[in-house]
């Protein structure tokens, strides 16, 4: 795969939740994130924690499992998270530069 830069999504306008659909693509996420700078919110590097089918970005350069509620809300295709709009992003799409990256 080649590599766009996970920190631009944080630039699109709502909650943007990374769909990982396999363990290629999640490792490779995941040494893409922690590369740009990405932690979790205790300080954790993203390589030292497994992946996860779905992973939240903050704008606050860190990660998060999206837990139970937010495996529902993306699989539900809920419209908004709290007041954001709820972002899908597929990142196998993303990093090989399709334009159609975002789920509908």
């Amino acid at each position: 795969m080649s590599q766009k830069e996970i920190s631009n999504l944080l630039n699109l306008k709502g909650r943007v939740y990374v769909y990982l659909a396999d363990e290629e693509t999640g490792k490779q996420f995941m040494q893409q994130a922690e590369t740009e700078g990405f932690t979790f919110k205790d300080g954790v590097k993203p390589t030292q924690r497994d992946w996860d089918g779905i992973l939240a970005l903050n704008r606050d350069m860190t990660l998060n499992y999206v837990g139970f509620v937010g495996h529902m809300a993306f699989g539900a295709k809920a419209k908004k998270i709290g007041n954001e709009k709820l972002l899908r992003v597929d990142f196998k799409r993303y990093a090989t530069g399709e334009k159609r990256y975002l789920l509908k």
